[in-house]
């Protein structure tokens, strides 16, 4: 399948009446063919309309269509074969083997979610049942479930060509919920994104669904972002990116005269905590380990280590010594895009420059001048110094940590005190130790999503348990998760409908029960009819 350089809007692929770009290959810094069209205000105003009727039908669809809609799309994104595996490798520079596990990534969210949807219990089904006699006053008939929002802009991210853009987890829990889905293409991957946009198409007209199910819309910049997050119709958003991004985009929704959630997560450090014992066992292989999930795919993951805390002393300097020599043998690689090399090399330099910090080792250096090369580095700074420079807890996307060197115990409590919010957090300890310091759990647990013992970050598993999210400003509501089957919470509410005729009932709300779902009758667990 060729890429066109459309959009696809109400069913539709066009050309798009907006702005033209390019692709590039960051390893190379060729131009790709074709020229892609933006989308003009025009057309974002149609995909918007599209998805606000499409709404109403898909709310009222069986639950066995939704999910045969996303198994649907499972199956078309893998019979788009190796020219998305090529079009994703040429645009992101990620080797062949990462591409294909993330495509395996996608497409098993999109059946996970496509269990969640049979297994109903998303839906919360409560029933309180009348009580006419009751005294001093009788209780009416009481039933509630969750329903879609309505319609969901997704933004694609730069790190995750597929997992994270158009048919990734965001837009695979809205499908989930019932939502049709507007999803902003990011530029530095429109050839991916057209392709697998091509395939959710397909999947839905297979499958019998509105044409407003889905829309693809880009451009090179921010207008058609803007727009999408400003249309009324539009119910709720989803973003994985940066700081400064997710803020704007929460700032542009809260400012609508209906504001609407944004789901952002926008970074994070996820500091390791290295226990004196670990490191007195093991500090080269923890070193050697810490490296590689550094460096694993140029550090381009939200769940980079980083942050580094340990007691200073002999053990943590093994360490040091062991994580410079492991890394300064680390090649230089290449990032998704020039925007992130300039920041990430702009980051290292002021993170460099800050008081106490001091680079203990850098990787070796690009050969040539193309691409978007970058040289992963180690710093180092006490903890004194790290607690009174709130500049070195901002996240450096990239293959950049910093080792804090704390001189005591309440030193080191004090210095993740301190810390903002984060995805997750690690504790390294020897077995029998971590009760010893259970209080650095508890406060560490205080400000990250997910708590790891004795690994490291990198690696989200998709799955019902996994939260990937984390207090401000890692995500911009720490209540929900982006990764597992709970994402599909962000995209529904409640409604209760009072002393409502049976005959009307939604089918989840019935006496029958037609959908043999787990409800809570009366205070109560069952699958039975009333």
């Amino acid at each position: 399948m060729l890429v066109t350089g459309e959009i696809f809007i109400n069913g539709q692929w066009l050309a798009g009446q907006g702005t033209s770009f390019q692709a590039v290959n960051p390893a190379t810094g060729e131009t790709l063919e074709p020229l892609l069209t933006g989308a003009s205000a025009e057309q974002v105003g149609v995909a918007v309309a599209a998805a606000a009727a499409a709404a109403l039908e898909l709310k009222k669809l069986p639950l066995t269509q939704r999910a045969g809609f996303l198994r649907a799309c499972a199956a078309e994104i893998m019979a788009l074969g190796d020219g998305l595996v090529e079009r994703a490798m040429a645009e992101t520079a990620l080797p062949r083997a990462r591409i294909e596990g993330e495509r395996a990534r996608t497409c098993g969210q999109l059946n996970l979610f496509a269990d969640v949807v049979l297994a109903g219990d998303f839906l919360e089904v409560r029933i309180d049942t009348a009580l006419p006699e009751r005294q001093p006053l009788p209780r009416p008939d009481l039933r509630s479930f969750n329903l879609p929002l309505g319609p969901v802009v997704v933004f694609g991210a730069s790190n995750f060509p597929l997992a994270f853009s158009v048919a990734g987890g965001d837009t695979a829990a809205a499908f989930a919920a019932g939502c049709p889905v507007l999803v902003k293409g990011h530029p530095s991957h429109p050839g991916t994104s057209e392709l697998v946009a091509r395939a959710l198409a397909a999947a839905a007209q297979k499958t019998g669904l509105p044409a407003g199910t889905f829309s693809l819309l880009t451009d090179s910049g921010h207008e058609v972002g803007r727009a999408l997050v400003a249309a009324p119709a539009v119910k709720t958003v989803a973003f994985t990116g940066s700081f400064a991004g997710g803020t704007a985009l929460v700032k542009l929704a809260g400012e609508r005269p209906e504001p609407i959630p944004v789901f952002a997560e926008m970074g994070s450090l996820n500091p390791v905590v290295l226990l004196p014992q670990r490191l007195q066992a093991d500090a080269e292989q923890v070193a050697d380990a810490f490296v590689a999930s550094l460096t694993m795919r140029v550090g381009q993951f939200c769940t980079n280590p980083g942050l580094v805390l340990g007691l200073a002393g002999p053990d943590l300097d093994r360490f040091i010594a062991a994580a410079s020599a492991a890394l300064a043998g680390q090649s230089a690689g290449v990032m998704l895009n020039a925007g992130i090399q300039q920041a990430y090399a702009a980051g290292v330099v002021a993170a460099g420059r800050q008081p106490g910090v001091t680079t203990q080792a850098v990787g070796e250096a690009a050969e040539g001048t193309l691409g978007c090369c970058c040289q992963p580095t180690l710093m180092s700074v006490s903890g004194a110094d790290f607690i009174a420079n709130p500049q070195l807890s901002h996240e450096l996307f990239g293959p950049a940590s910093i080792v804090v060197s704390c001189r005591d115990l309440a030193e080191l409590k004090e210095a993740i005190a301190v810390l903002l919010g984060q995805l997750t957090g690690t504790i390294q300890g020897a077995p029998g130790e971590l009760a010893a310091y259970s209080g650095l759990c508890d406060i560490l647990g205080q400000r990250v999503g997910r708590l790891l013992i004795n690994g490291f970050p990198t690696g989200v598993e998709v799955c019902h348990a996994m939260v990937h999210g984390g207090p401000f400003p890692a995500t911009s509501d720490a209540r929900f998760t982006s990764v597992g089957s709970a994402a599909i919470k962000r995209f529904l509410r409640p409604i209760c409908l009072q002393n409502y005729p049976e005959e009307l009932l939604p089918e989840p709300l019935r006496n029958s029960n037609p959908l043999k779902l787990r409800r809570l009758v009366n205070g109560e667990w069952t699958s039975a009819a009333l």
